[in-house]
């Protein structure tokens, strides 16, 4: 009689403990239609099933503020769903959950404990706990080159299901989701321009450049255009070359921080080229070719990394003689440099 109850308190423990287990790994989000400016659980779980697969890296804080519109945007416009609008809709839901893990448990856990954590996929979670620097971007790469191999088999049941009612309209719907991105990047309509000349001429080519189009909208986000990449890539390599690479995201981050001030120019060319703003441009550095480690700390800055903790300015030590620059309130020095408000 003992016996048979000590199997069936094993047998119930166990069943329990697989429950809990499946419940905080495959957890749904709600019904809710997630928008900008939404808080709650729902978008814990957005955020943090975009950056398991490499597409979110700001914090998981379950607030849905520009960083993570903007990877919603990337995401859509990488399957090609019908509405590239940063709303988190069933069909996106339905993608992020057949191709994304979520510890619902795990994340809740950190959250509460106030600890910096990260979700990234293709590494164990235990490692990203208060990760280093080096951590951080083993965990990022990892991602990313985990989903290059696996995405394909989720990206063609999203093709299929749009060429279906007319594969000749279908390729163009992408297109419209870039148009609310142009009145943030003025320096740059060209793109959409030349679009409509080459519909004209050969519709083989179209398709091969919207699917260009597409890669490429998912590497530049925030609705910068590439020349504002490249421009802010230029800056970081003239300015910040040579400093740990948490420095040169958190000159990237500067430039974005004047941006969204309203005492700077609103545009990227607008703040890099203001007079006697960057050295870099004073003595001609700005041109220099960038690496890829710079353009990867713009990329990083822009989907919400702010080492600088919201800095406006930021100076050398040891070459700067304003006086003016000193008076800043400073936040925290990065390598060589002193970020200040």
């Amino acid at each position: 009689m003992k016996r048979i109850l000590f199997i069936s308190c094993m047998f119930l423990i166990s069943t329990c403990m697989l429950f809990s287990i499946n419940q905080n790994v495959a957890n749904a989000f709600s019904e809710q239609i997630i928008q900008k400016g939404a808080t709650g659980n729902d978008v814990v779980e957005l955020q943090a099933r975009l950056q398991y697969n490499g597409y979110y890296h700001a914090k998981i804080d379950g607030v849905y503020g520009w960083s993570t519109y903007w990877a919603v945007k990337n995401f859509q416009q990488e399957f090609r769903l019908d509405d590239v609008d940063g709303l988190v809709g069933p069909k996106t839901k339905d993608m992020l959950e057949r191709a994304t893990k979520f510890n619902k448990q795990w994340v809740h856990q950190q959250i509460k404990s106030g600890k910096r954590f990260t979700h990234y996929g293709g590494m164990p979670l235990k490692y990203q706990v208060a990760p280093s620097e080096v951590t951080l971007q083993k965990a990022k790469q990892g991602a990313q080159n985990k989903w290059q191999q696996q995405k394909a088999q989720f990206k063609q049941p999203a093709k299929q299901q749009q060429q279906q009612p007319g594969q000749q309209k279908q390729p163009q719907q992408p297109q419209p989701s870039e148009q609310p991105k142009q009145p943030e990047q003025q320096p740059a309509p060209a793109p959409q321009e030349q679009a409509p000349e080459e519909q004209q001429q050969a519709p083989e080519e179209q398709q091969a450049e919207d699917e260009g189009e597409a890669q490429s909208a998912t590497n530049m986000p925030g609705g910068f255009s590439e020349n504002d990449i490249q421009l802010m890539a230029n800056a970081v390599y003239g300015e910040s070359r040579g400093e740990p690479y948490e420095g040169q995201i958190a000159v990237a981050a500067v430039i974005l921080n004047r941006i969204n001030s309203p005492t700077f120019p609103n545009t990227v060319s607008g703040v890099i080229f203001e007079p006697l703003a960057f050295t870099a441009v004073a003595d001609g550095q700005i041109w220099l070719t960038p690496n890829d480690t710079a353009k990867r700390a713009v990329v990083d800055a822009i989907n919400g990394m702010d080492p600088s903790e919201g800095a406006t300015y930021y100076f050398n030590p040891n070459t700067a003689t304003s006086g003016w620059i000193w008076g800043r309130p400073q936040i925290k020095r990065i390598g060589k440099h002193i970020f200040c408000e």
